[in-house]
């Protein structure tokens, strides 16, 4: 399967982070088995403990609307002026997550652009998840 279009909305959705700390903006496309997106950035706050990653705000957003099925997600991230985006792996907290609504092969799509990324399960990322 081709992600590129994944991608493509994640480096959209990278577009309207709120980052006014680290400057480092990130967006995720999440892809619902019923063939649907959510998107999502990440959001900071100068109490960085509230902040929220993109993969979440994706997450929290589609689950909000009642989506619990998913196949992939795709994850863009780097500097708020960068030309070249850099593979932005998922956090702990984002990978648990992933754990608590996905099946070890849910794809997690990293990479630079629609043209230039690399696929990985959820297991393979996360091997020791808690709760299993």
């Amino acid at each position: 399967m081709d992600y590129g279009y994944l991608m493509e909305e994640a480096m959209k959705a990278r577009k309207m982070a709120y980052a006014p700390y680290s400057q480092f903006q990130v967006g995720a496309a999440l892809l619902c088995t019923d063939g649907s997106v959510y998107t999502g950035c990440n959001v900071e706050n100068a109490s960085y403990g509230a902040a929220n990653c993109a993969e979440r705000t994706a997450f929290f957003k589609a689950v909000s609307e009642g989506k619990r099925s998913f196949r992939a997600i795709a994850v863009a991230g780097g500097k708020k002026d960068a030309v070249d985006l850099e593979p932005c792996p998922p956090c702990g907290i984002c990978r648990q997550v992933m754990e608590e609504f996905c099946s070890p092969d849910f794809v997690i799509v990293l990479g630079k652009n629609e043209a230039d990324y690399q696929l990985y399960t959820l297991r393979e990322i996360f091997p020791l998840p808690f709760g299993e």
